[in-house]
């Protein structure tokens, strides 16, 4: 399961081998200063929308890149865990990241959001 890390002033996406082929992407690490709003999503897949590249099961399993309406939201959400977090960003090479996980709130309120 993909794991949000905060690594001094960079808030990195760590994927499993798994994770990084389907996705079709490497680990992701984004300037903390590029973090704009973290919020729990109770089901994380109905966050998801747009053209993927990756991998994904509809209602079950998203991971990878979505486009949709100018905007490009990266996703990591398995069918054992639809709960997660969604760390919108400014600047970024993503607007969004998804990513599924047991205690969303937790991982929430480690990552510091930078008022614009």
């Amino acid at each position: 399961m993909a794991d949000l890390v905060v690594n001094g002033d960079v808030l990195e996406v760590h994927l499993s081998a798994t994770e990084r082929l389907e996705s079709l992407h490497g680990n992701i690490s984004v300037p903390l200063s590029a973090v704009r709003t973290v919020d729990v999503l109770d089901d994380a897949m109905k966050a998801i929308h747009g053209m993927r590249v990756g991998t994904g099961i509809p209602g079950m399993t998203a991971v990878g890149n979505f486009l949709a309406k100018n905007s490009r939201v990266f996703a990591v959400i398995h069918h054992d865990e639809h709960r997660g977090v969604r760390v919108k960003l400014e600047g970024a090479s993503f607007d969004e990241l998804i990513i599924g996980c047991a205690n969303p709130q937790e991982v929430a309120d480690a990552i510091p959001v930078t008022a614009t």
